[in-house]
């Protein structure tokens, strides 16, 4: 596993234009005050969407701000890869990410808790699976920080190669899966 260095200032300003990256692809308010475009009057033709696969996985609670689509498309990818899930809107969520210990680094826009680990941002159904199936103890979680243009719930445009990044409970950080 590769760790993170914490405070080195490229980290930082890659990680502050990611988050102003991820306030703009959830919706969230703006202060642009500019006239949006009209809308199309036909949406584009889209592949149906695949089955959801039976709810066959641990119960995943997710916390999410209720302005945030991408969130709720997280929560959909994991349904329907058998993820039964209970989310909860709220504007505390990071308290939540507080309590769950998840790093300021290492933080997005949602979190889940599941089998007693806490899954920050948009990790894919399969590497949340195979924590659950691993459970190493040393790892209190898994988080893709930021928001990464093809990471589940974030589909659209040129997707972007990613880490998923497990963290202690100490704060500490490695790679777990490169995407």
């Amino acid at each position: 596993m590769i760790s993170i260095a914490p405070g080195r200032p490229l980290f930082r300003a890659a990680f502050a234009a990611a988050l102003a990256a991820a306030a703009a692809a959830c919706g969230g308010p703006s202060d642009d005050t500019a006239p949006k475009a009209a809308a199309p009057a036909a949406p584009p033709a889209q592949a149906p969407a695949a089955a959801p696969v039976a709810a066959n996985g641990p119960q995943l609670v997710v916390y999410k701000d209720p302005s945030c689509g991408c969130c709720s498309k997280w929560v959909e990818h994991m349904r329907n890869n058998g993820f039964p899930v209970e989310a909860h809107d709220t504007s505390g969520v990071d308290g939540i990410k507080d309590q769950a210990g998840v790093p300021k680094a290492a933080r997005s826009c949602h979190t889940g808790l599941v089998g007693g680990y806490a899954i920050e941002g948009h990790v894919p159904a399969e590497v949340v699976r195979r924590l659950l199936r691993e459970h190493p103890a040393d790892v209190a979680g898994l988080a893709v920080p930021g928001m990464v243009t093809g990471s589940p719930g974030m589909e659209g445009g040129t997707p972007q190669h990613y880490d998923v990044i497990a963290f202690t409970k100490d704060g500490r950080t490695s790679v777990y899966e490169k995407r």
